[in-house]
C-alpha cells in the first residue's frame, strides 16, 4: 500500500515489514533502489523533478521522517509509524550479521566509514563487509567506483552521499551496480562513527530529533527551514 505526501510516494510500511520487504529483494537478486522519505527530501523534490522521479520510481520509499507520518495522517491516511533510515539500516545490518548477507559501506568524508564498518562488525558479529570506498569522487572515478562494487557482489549496498545525489546517483547506475539493495542512507555513517550524536529515545519517540539535530549542529539551522515549509504546504495542499 502506497500514499503520496506533496506529490512524492511513500509505502504505508511498518519498520518489521520494512525489513521483511528487504530481505526479500534480497531473496529475489533483482536491482532494488530503496530511499528513506523525510519533509526535507520531500520539500527538496519539489522543485527537483529529477529527484521527484527517482522517488517514483523507487522500489520502496520508507517514512522516515516524523513530518512525513504527521502529513500522511493528516492526509487521512493510516501510516502506522515512522521506520527510521537509520534504525531500518542497523536491523537489517543484524540480519546481514545472522543471514550471511554482504555488505558494502559507500559515502561519507574519507575515514568515516572504515569507522562505520568496524562499529558495525562490533555490534554484529560476523557482518561480512566486502568493500569499502569514502563519498569524495570525480565523474573520472565513477567507472572504477562502479566496477568495485560490481566485483564485490555486495547483496546490500549502503549510499552515504547526502540527499539527492545519493539518490540520483544509485538511480543512474543501479542496473550496473547489479546489487539487490541500493539504500541511500544519508548520515547514517556519521552516527555510526561516533562523529555525530543521535537524539535519545525520549526525544526521537515525541518527534523532537529534529530539534536535537539544530541544538548539536547549529549549521542546519538553513536546512530546517524546510521543515515549516513542509507543515505549511501540506496544510495548503489539503485546503485545495
Amino acid at each position: 500500500m502506497q500514499t503520496r505526501v506533496l506529490g512524492v510516494k511513500v509505502d504505508v510500511v511498518t519498520m518489521d515489514k520494512a525489513v521483511e520487504m528487504l530481505e526479500t529483494f534480497i531473496a529475489e537478486k533483482k536491482n532494488r533502489l530503496v530511499a528513506t522519505a523525510n519533509a526535507e527530501m520531500v520539500m527538496t523534490a519539489q522543485n527537483d523533478s529529477h529527484l521527484a522521479e527517482v522517488l517514483d520510481q523507487a522500489d520502496l520509499v520508507v517514512p522516515d521522517g516524523a513530518g512525513v507520518v504527521w502529513a500522511a495522517r493528516y492526509q487521512g491516511n493510516q501510516v502506522p509509524e515512522r521506520v527510521a533510515g537509520y534504525d531500518m539500516v542497523q536491523q537489517l545490518l543484524a540480519r546481514a550479521a545472522v543471514c550471511g548477507y554482504r555488505v558494502y559501506f559507500f559515502g561519507g568524508a574519507p575515514g568515516i566509514a572504515e569507522q562505520a564498518c568496524k562499529t558495525a562488525k562490533e555490534w554484529y558479529s560476523g557482518l561480512d563487509v566486502v568493500g569499502i570506498r569514502n563519498g569524495f569522487f570525480t565523474d573520472a572515478d565513477e567507472p572504477g567506483i562502479i566496477e568495485d562494487i560490481r566485483a564485490s557482489k555486495p547483496d546490500i549496498l549502503l549510499a552515504a552521499l547526502g540527499v539527492p545525489k545519493q539518490e540520483k546517483w544509485l538511480a543512474k547506475h543501479l542496473t550496473e551496480l547489479n546489487v539487490p539493495v541500493s539504500i541511500g542512507v544519508g548520515g547514517s555513517f556519521d552516527v555510526m562513527a561516533g562523529n555525530v550524536k543521535r537524539a535519545p529515545l525520549w526525544m526521537r519517540r515525541i518527534s523532537l530529533e529534529w530539534l536535537f539535530r539544530l541544538v548539536m549542529q547549529p549549521q542546519r539551522a538553513l536546512r530546517m527551514l524546510a521543515l515549516p515549509r513542509f507543515v505549511v504546504a501540506v496544510i495548503t495542499a489539503k485546503k485545495h
